[in-house]
């Protein structure tokens, strides 16, 4: 029973992490949104690659739509998902980093 539950929240991590990732495309494909992304969290386009493999990045990128209404509804919209599923996915990444 165990394993199965371990299995679950490996694939809500796993879903959790993809989101992240769907929204970081969505930040970077507009150069506004990119800009001011960086300009937030101080990192600069040639230093997203190394922020990104830090636990925390995933989350902040996360933090930025959950904080920016407008930019939330359009990637939900984008997304075709409910706004709500993206703070809980922040949650799961912050568990996930805290639980390594």
């Amino acid at each position: 029973m165990q394993t199965k539950s371990r299995s679950a929240l490996k694939a809500a991590r796993d879903e959790a992490k993809s989101l992240a990732l769907r929204a970081l495309n969505f930040i970077a494909d507009e150069p506004e949104r990119l800009g001011r992304f960086l300009a937030l969290t101080g990192l600069g386009p040639d230093t997203v690659r190394t922020a990104a493999s830090e636990p925390g990045f995933l989350p902040a990128v996360l933090d930025y739509l959950i904080e920016n209404e407008p930019v939330l509804l359009a990637f939900s919209a984008e997304e075709e998902i409910d706004p709500a599923a993206v703070p809980a996915a922040r949650e799961r990444l912050l568990r996930a980093a805290h639980d390594r």
